[in-house]
């Protein structure tokens, strides 16, 4: 196991960034993992983690990264930013032994986001089931969001792109692209969905107006749903999800086109959700965890957002719905950081994003 004694860098990006001074010992966990994408801390310790190659991996609770993938994953479509997405333990898997996949499904011309579940038995998935497939069909490898998050109510929320090419349709609640939709946990759903019944509308759907939502949390000491999306070039967002919102895309933006292009003249609308906070230029933000340990109390209640363009871990402070403060962590490590979680130790877990990508785990 590698570790490194590092000091706290902080990047002047973005608004009011303040240092804090702390010292925490970075050690390699497991590496020479292909993209890795998100993991998932098992009860009896060790964890998940999976792949974008479509390999969903092992580490056992000493620490050991297993050899072999497990068995049982669906057939997954990797190409580009598509593969094997987000691993989620149900709230119930000490019980119940399920868990969810979201992964890129289908061909290179006909693709969306699908939403799997299984059971973990033996080391190996069993009762696997496509329970949800993201319609409609595109072509291309880009934008698939595939973040989980879990309501108290029992149901869950799968984020989802708007496949790049395709960004009017976050617009068209005919199909589900560029949305959060909400399931019960056999894929069924939910009643009381904001537009269940009405016509030439999915009833999946939970919010619209998305670009490419990659974070999302359930904040249980506030009661409410935060989630983070990609902006093109600026115009990232962080926002509060509630039922039946649009959140603008491509209506509304900060950020421009990669050309530099005008997407719109608008950043605001009536009618359409202003993010908590946004980032320009763009962090790409990737993951997101809420920090609830002692290990860093200075940190309690604060947001964790892994960056990709920005190669930091960004540190959110909200007061109410309010930015207080923003710091960037992890810097010197000079990685993509693909995923953050934190541990019931309240060490944090970073994955890289890279071809020979590593786990890394935070702690003091």
């Amino acid at each position: 196991m590698k570790a490194l004694q590092s000091a706290l860098l902080i990047a002047g990006l973005g608004l009011g960034l303040t240092a804090h001074a702390a010292d925490y010992r970075v050690e390699t966990l497991a590496e020479g993992l292909e993209f890795p994408w998100s993991l998932a801390f098992l009860p009896e310790g060790g964890m998940l983690v999976t792949e974008r190659a479509g390999r969903l991996r092992l580490i056992d609770a000493e620490g050991r990264l297993q050899a072999e993938p497990l068995n049982g994953v669906p057939s997954v479509l990797v190409e580009r930013q598509g593969g094997l997405m987000e691993v989620a333990l149900d709230p119930e898997f000490a019980e119940n032994r399920r868990l969810f996949l979201s992964y890129a499904c289908g061909t290179v011309e006909a693709n969306n986001t699908c939403l799997a579940s299984a059971r973990l038995v033996d080391g190996t998935l069993q009762d696997v089931q496509e329970i949800f497939r993201a319609e409609f069909a595109k072509r291309g490898g880009a934008h698939y969001g595939g973040r989980i998050a879990f309501l108290p109510d029992q149901t869950l929320v799968l984020t989802l792109g708007d496949a790049f090419i395709h960004r009017e349709e976050a617009q068209n609640p005919a199909n589900h692209l560029g949305s959060i939709v909400r399931l019960n946990r056999d894929g069924s759903v939910p009643g009381d969905n904001p537009w269940v019944g009405q016509a030439d509308v999915r009833p999946e759907l939970y919010s619209i107006g998305h670009r490419n939502v990659q974070g999302v949390l359930w904040d249980a000491a506030n009661h409410r749903l935060l989630a983070h999306e990609h902006g093109p070039r600026g115009g990232d967002e962080l926002n509060l999800i509630e039922s039946g919102n649009n959140y603008g895309w491509p209506k509304i933006t900060y950020g421009v086109d990669y050309s530099g292009a005008v997407i719109s003249p608008y950043s605001e609308m009536e009618g359409l959700q202003q993010p908590l906070l946004q980032w320009t230029p763009s962090i790409a933000p990737s993951g997101m965890a809420l920090y609830q340990g002692e290990m860093f109390p200075e940190w309690q209640g604060s947001l964790l957002v892994s960056t990709l363009a920005g190669q930091h871990v960004r540190r959110v402070s909200l007061d109410g719905l309010q930015v207080r403060e923003q710091e960037s962590l992890f810097s010197e490590l000079g990685e993509r950081i693909r995923d953050v979680r934190v541990a019931a130790d309240g060490s944090i877990h970073l994955l890289t994003d890279s071809p020979q990508g590593r786990v890394l785990r935070i702690s003091r």
